[in-house]
């Protein structure tokens, strides 16, 4: 099928040479390593998208007086307080489109990931490689002392604490915080941590790198533009 040769010979095929490259290379042998390294270099050619965010983020926190006033004013009438938001947030050019790209990118990788690494890790008569990659003798699957291939709940539950302590961190910047965003608070981690606990490792590593990444810009983007507020 049309489909299935795209997704092997334009996303697969490439991700499995990319991903045994740095393995050979700067990976110096080590598949987990291998895979941070891939996460950041797919965070570097996403940061235009990131950058966007930030600065839709750092925009929001500007306009967050108004954005309250407005809720309080049309507390009884929610389709005018959405008509409301939607003028103020065009007026100050914020949206998301941004972070939506972002997530669907790394959404596509992560799938591709699992799927190169249950399989094309493997060689078999589907995979093949460039003629400047060096297929390996052998796959190292540990990353100092945790095999990727196995499931951990100790990366699966280090992920969601990670989330946890994101999101906390943002809603202690919101001047108003509402059931949802407690429950999201708290039950958003936990339903990743179960999630992650039914597959390999490498998925948590995976998530945790581009996570680690996405924080780093973020705290650089508060140093650069002198605000608390994201």
């Amino acid at each position: 099928m049309l489909i299935a040769g795209v997704w092997h010979d334009y996303l697969y095929n490439p991700l499995l040479n990319l991903l045994f490259f740095l393995y050979g290379g700067p990976a110096f042998g080590n598949l987990g390593l291998a895979i941070v390294e891939l996460t950041v270099l797919l965070r570097l050619a996403l940061l235009p998208f990131t950058v966007l965010e930030e600065r839709s983020s750092w925009r929001y926190g500007l306009i967050r007086e108004k954005l309250d006033s407005v809720a309080r004013d049309f507390k009884n009438d929610a389709v005018r307080r959405k008509e409301k938001v939607r003028e103020l947030l065009a007026e100050h050019r914020i949206n998301y489109w941004s972070k939506s790209v972002t997530l669907i990118v790394q959404g596509v990788v992560l799938v591709l990931l699992y799927q190169v690494f249950i399989g094309g890790i493997r060689f078999t008569s589907h995979e093949s490689l460039y003629t400047w990659v060096s297929p390996p003798a052998s796959v190292n699957t540990d990353f100092f002392g945790w095999d990727i291939s196995a499931r951990s709940f100790g990366w699966a539950a280090a992920v969601g604490i990670f989330l946890f302590v994101s999101i906390y961190l943002n809603l202690r910047r919101e001047s108003r915080v509402t059931r949802g965003d407690v429950l999201y608070a708290i039950g958003f981690p936990i339903f990743t941590v179960l999630l992650l606990l039914l597959l390999p490792m490498m998925k948590s590593l995976f998530i945790m790198t581009s996570l680690i990444f996405g924080r780093l810009v973020h705290f650089a983007r508060l140093y650069f533009f002198k605000s608390v507020r994201s």
